[in-house]
């Protein structure tokens, strides 16, 4: 999962910014609505491509800001 590559960059590479720079994405993210089915708890879901594409689309605003 997503959260998997922010434990790795944190854990084993050492790489906490970036890690925080993940975890803040997915967040992002999930503050604008977005859930896959497994934890949309009954509301409208997108696939996981979309969710993959919004978090990469919410880490490119966190480089640009």
């Amino acid at each position: 999962t997503i959260l998997s590559v922010a434990m790795m960059l944190r854990y084993s590479l050492e790489q906490t910014e970036l890690a925080n720079f993940v975890d803040i994405a997915v967040g992002n993210v999930l503050n604008q609505g977005f859930r896959t089915a497994d934890i949309a708890d009954g509301t409208n879901s997108v696939s996981t491509s979309d969710m993959g594409d919004a978090v990469v689309a919410a880490l490119r605003a966190l480089n640009d800001s």
